[in-house]
């Protein structure tokens, strides 16, 4: 019985182990459905404009198609191993069974002692079968604690809690970036700045102007660090921003991105995001009467406590811009980033912005905008071509030197004027 036991056991071991192979690529085949079925789902008006279901559809079927063919390959291990298993068993029981009897005819054990070691056999392997039937838990375990591990155990670049790093205090705001070089670091090949020199006085205006791909949101990726540059230095108020305190640093600038994220909330919750602190009710209502958002938030049904859905679905693209351009304006920073903000909205919209924001004065504000007629009036103009300002000057100077922002104009100008008399 002791030399037929192990038989048993190793039987089950052997299904198990190769059931552990297959559990990784199920699981790999499942997460990769189940990420298609969620964003088609979620963009679902997207397929429906383009007449995309049965595309999507396909898309799916085929990489369920992975996941049943390895579920199959996983049936056949398990039924063979099981079959295995289960005749090992009977036949060892068998094989113990006819020795028993020939020991108890020949007066050699007694039937209570051969009941006594059959049992106990019989419960070791059970319990020992019982523990190796953990094994695909086990197994799922350790790939999720890989997974979780892999994250946990990355080392970022930028170090949020240094405890080396000063706090900055109140900032006054002014920018300068010194001969900075810049790759993202899944394109290390494309070097997107190319020896940047920028300076942005505290409290004043400064937009950014030029061909898509010249660096315009990188600069403002950079002042927020969230990278760092491969050569050269981005500097807040004379101090190199690696050496600042990252939080301290971030509550005082404002960003608004030109694809606003709207959180799965009301618009009230949306809009007091921005401010860490509790806020009242009045101080919501203000900063969305500067975003020029408080009219259509009172023509909503239930207001501010209108839920936005998921991704601000339930609002239009300049709706969403306003509340996060209000959320920015409540967070009340000392430096206010807009990397398009305003190119949902229609021109009235937009002006009636642009004239309250400049009400905030004090602060720094660094404008990314493809439209030039609304940059005009920014106390300067730097105009990026390949990762570097090749001009600078208020629009009337620039305007005078016929340069690259003086063809901008002209351009867009005449598109505009096509777009009229066609």
């Amino acid at each position: 019985m002791i030399g037929t036991q192990p038989l048993f056991v190793f039987c089950y071991y052997i299904k198990l182990v190769c059931l552990k192979g297959f559990t990784h690529k199920s699981a790999k085949a499942h997460t990769e459905a189940s990420q298609l079925a969620c964003e088609a789902i979620s963009q679902h008006r997207t397929i429906t404009a383009f007449c995309s279901q049965g595309r999507v559809l396909a898309m799916l079927q085929s990489r369920l198609d992975a996941s049943v063919t390895d579920l199959k390959k996983r049936s056949h291990t398990a039924g063979l191993g099981l079959g295995v298993a289960h005749f090992v068993l009977y036949a060892s029981w068998g094989l113990q069974f006819w020795y028993a009897g020939v020991l108890v005819s020949k007066r050699k054990i007694s039937y209570q002692d051969v009941f006594k070691i059959f049992f106990v056999f019989l419960s070791t392997g059970r319990v020992v079968a019982e523990a190796l039937g953990l094994t695909p838990d086990l197994a799922k375990g350790a790939a999720s604690i890989d997974s979780v591990f892999g994250i946990l155990c990355q080392e970022g670049k930028i170090n949020a809690n240094d405890p080396e790093a000063t706090p900055p205090g109140k900032v006054a705001g002014e920018i300068d970036a010194c001969n900075v070089f810049f790759a993202y670091p899944t394109r290390p090949d494309v070097v997107v700045l190319r020896g940047l020199n920028l300076h942005v006085p505290g409290g004043t205006s400064m937009a950014l102007v030029g061909h898509s791909g010249s660096g315009k949101s990188t600069v403002v990726a950079l002042i927020e660090r969230f990278y760092d540059p491969l050569s050269g230095v981005v500097k807040i108020d004379g101090k190199d921003i690696k050496e600042l305190e990252l939080y301290s640093l971030r509550r005082q600038i404002g960003l608004v991105s030109q694809e606003p994220c709207l959180f799965s909330a009301t618009i009230h919750e949306n809009i007091a995001y921005g401010r860490e602190s509790e806020c009242t009710e009045a101080e919501v209502i203000q900063a969305s009467r500067i975003a020029n958002a408080h009219n259509f938030i009172s023509t909503l049904p239930e207001g501010y406590k209108t839920h936005s859905g998921r991704k601000g679905i339930r609002l239009s693209g300049g709706q969403k811009q306003r509340i996060a351009i209000a959320r920015a304006v409540l967070k009340s920073p000392q430096i206010l980033l807009l990397d398009e903000a305003t190119s949902a909205l229609d021109l009235e919209s937009e002006h009636l912005v642009q004239d309250a924001l400049k009400t905030m004065a004090g602060r720094t504000t660094l404008v990314i905008a493809h439209r030039l007629s609304t940059v005009r009036n920014c106390d300067c103009i730097s105009v990026m071509h390949s990762g570097a300002v090749v001009e600078q000057g208020t629009h009337e100077e620039l305007m005078s030197m016929s340069g690259t922002y003086f063809s901008l104009v002209r351009l867009q100008e005449a598109g505009c004027s096509g777009t009229k008399c066609s």
